[in-house]
């Protein structure tokens, strides 16, 4: 069992309750993969799954009784004996054992409502069913965390009967009691005035587990923690069926940062790593906004706030940045001063001593009201930099191109023909096929520099986005192209603007080719 002194027990349910989110399917690899990194950050408990629910989880259990965890234990979730057969019967207590994970979570009832209309059963029925499953579970050896399901719901409508139930769990031996908001609908002084009712009541240690149904998951996992909690339940990422589960990648740092609280993560500087590969696991595009962890959890877009922030982060920055992993931004736009524009340069490595940055300030503005934005775009900002402080030449040169579209019956096809120059002044000009012409062009344009710079045919492009400036000129209005490339190492994100789709995607092309040129020569690509 764990040991609490003054420290939080952090308890995962990513692969469990996690991936009850809409649009999210766990391969076993998959769980078995984001199990390795969870022990690596040094969580405390990884709940698995629910052995015996579906074939998925129980290969998981399978292998994962063979893995070494070096920080964590593994837990089996399920649910008390069903009503009318015997504990050592019941095939899911049967199953939880069977899974040889060291620690189980079983979950029962704890609002009456649940017990008359889901169960169908007497109240002191689900009293024995929940001390029968626990004293079950412990006579083989097992720590048990015994979630009360809605005792947050419960303790508002029969706290006698809530409390009750965690009577049950406690005389059969249960190692935790968790305290679960599972409608997510609680505010946090009604948790606050549950766990102050419990901790009172039993020595056992407390654990929370909340939803987040009311935006409050994360609040209330703390408040919980002020009033007796010692195990906090959740997600990475905040996910979870309906609106999620408290979100760990912001209660963990704000546990150890804000509250003074010890946890089990030796480095804290893993999390923001850990979000993104579970959301690459999950093949989830990740909220931008998420705090502590978010992409623009530290992003500087007004001039003023970036000004203040170079001359001291504690102005707009809660904590640093790299404690969690993170990073500052500075987001170059219509809205930014010069402030922003030097410290972009300084982080391209250019020097701002000679140069007021006022100029750049007023070409990107003057871009801006013609559709480009640069916030999304660190490649195309850096390039026109570059071109207009240092005047660095483009390495090629497009001399000109053109689209053919042939219709067949029911097919259509695309080819591309183009010209370009390198910097000694020899032309390639060649022609491809795509099954558009963006893809066309696109393979048109590689097949051409790749004769004078080899080192492209490392690039792909890894994403392609347009967006209609203003709707209102209907077929006339001007997209933006934003194109994210990479070369398996690093990736970079260009734009082009123009009414015309296929020139907007030209430039922004081009120029992703010729960021990877710039960045090849400096050597760090």
């Amino acid at each position: 069992m764990y040991l609490l002194g003054d420290k939080v027990a952090l308890y995962d349910t990513t692969l469990r309750d996690g991936a009850q989110s809409e649009g999210i399917s766990f391969s076993t690899e998959d769980k078995l993969d984001i199990a390795r990194r969870l022990d690596q950050f040094g969580m405390d408990y990884i709940e698995g799954g629910w052995p015996g629910s579906n074939p998925k989880d129980e290969a998981f259990f399978d292998a994962a009784s063979r893995m070494r965890f070096e920080h964590a234990r593994l837990v089996a979730f399920g649910s008390t004996r069903k009503a009318g057969v015997d504990a050592s019967e019941d095939s899911n207590l049967r199953a939880l054992i069977a899974s040889k994970a060291p620690c189980v979570a079983i979950f029962g009832k704890s609002w009456d409502l649940h017990v008359r209309n889901a169960l169908k059963i007497s109240l002191r029925d689900n009293l024995d069913l929940i001390a029968d499953s626990v004293s079950h579970l412990k006579r083989h050896d097992l720590e048990v965390v015994y979630d009360a399901e809605h005792f947050l719901d419960g303790f508002k409508a029969d706290p006698k009967y809530a409390l009750s139930t965690l009577e049950a769990a406690a005389g059969a031996g249960a190692d935790w009691l968790v305290l679960c908001d599972t409608n997510g609908g609680s505010l946090p002084h009604e948790v606050a005035e549950a766990f102050d009712a419990v901790s009172k009541r039993f020595d056992l240690p407390l654990g929370v587990h909340v939803h987040n149904d009311g935006d409050l998951a994360v609040a209330n996992s703390l408040v919980s923690v002020e009033h007796g909690a010692t195990m906090v339940q959740g997600t990475i990422n905040g996910l979870g069926e309906r609106c999620g589960n408290a979100n760990l990648c912001s209660v963990i740092p704000t546990l150890k940062l804000k509250m003074g609280r010890q946890i089990n993560a030796p480095d804290l500087g893993l999390l923001t790593s850990l979000s993104d590969f579970v959301n690459e696991t999950a093949n989830i595009v990740a909220d931008p906004r998420l705090p502590y962890v978010g992409r623009s959890a530290f992003a500087h877009k007004g001039g003023v706030h970036v000004s203040a922030v170079m001359r001291d982060e504690r102005t707009y920055e809660h904590i640093d940045p790299a404690l969690v992993g993170n990073q500052r931004r500075v987001l170059v736009s219509e809205l930014a001063g010069t402030a922003s524009i030097l410290a972009k340069m300084k982080e391209f490595g250019i020097d701002t001593e000679k140069d007021s940055g006022r100029h750049i300030l007023e070409r990107i503005k003057h871009m801006e009201s013609e559709g480009y934005q640069f916030e999304g775009a660190d490649a195309s900002f850096e390039l026109l930099v570059r071109r207009l402080n240092n005047g660095i030449k483009p390495p090629f040169r497009l001399e000109g191109f053109r689209i053919f579209v042939d219709v067949t019956g029911s097919n259509v096809s695309s080819e591309a023909s183009i010209k370009v120059v390198d910097s000694n002044g020899t032309m390639e000009h060649t022609a491809a096929n795509g099954n558009g012409p963006v893809n066309a062009l696109d393979r048109a344009v590689r097949k051409a520099l790749e004769r004078f710079y080899p080192e492209l045919r490392e690039v792909r492009l890894a994403d392609y986005k347009v967006r209609v400036i203003d709707s209102k000129d209907a077929t006339g209005a001007r997209v933006r192209v934003l194109i994210r490339s990479t070369d398996g190492e690093r990736s970079w994100t260009t734009v082009g603007v123009s009414t015309n789709v296929i020139e907007a995607s030209l430039t922004a092309l081009l120029d992703s080719m010729e960021y990877k040129l710039l960045k090849g020569r400096k050597g760090e690509a």
